[in-house]
């Protein structure tokens, strides 16, 4: 099992940053793939950026060169530092783990609020 808590969302204007925070607990293993993902009002669920234990990194298109995904697996925490913010940017957004070594399980944190606007 893996428990993950997000933290750091928020009301920011348009160009502002914000760093969100997932705390991870639980079985969790340096090998875990960790992302963030996030669903805006009326729309589905999307990958943000995710990362593998190898340190491999993927961003979708819409936030690469704004968003930057990492982790310190000594805290057992990946963070998500968003620049540049727009107002397309709002959702929540959650924190997922896959947990490789207990047969690819996925977890998901409770979510995070992020609302970009003046």
């Amino acid at each position: 099992q893996v428990q993950l808590v997000e933290s750091g969302g928020g009301l920011v204007q348009p160009g502002g940053s914000l760093r969100l925070s997932c705390a991870a607990s639980g079985s969790i293993f340096s090998s875990n793939t960790m992302g963030w993902y996030r669903q805006a009002p009326g729309k589905e669920r999307e990958l943000v950026a995710r990362i593998n234990g190898r340190g491999n990194i993927n961003y979708a298109d819409s936030v690469k060169g704004r968003f930057t995904i990492s982790r310190d697996n000594g805290k057992n925490t990946v963070y998500l530092q968003m620049n540049n913010l727009k107002a397309e940017d709002t959702a929540v957004y959650y924190c997922n783990a896959i947990d490789w070594i207990g047969g690819g399980m996925s977890y998901w944190g409770k979510g995070t609020l992020v609302t970009v606007s003046s």
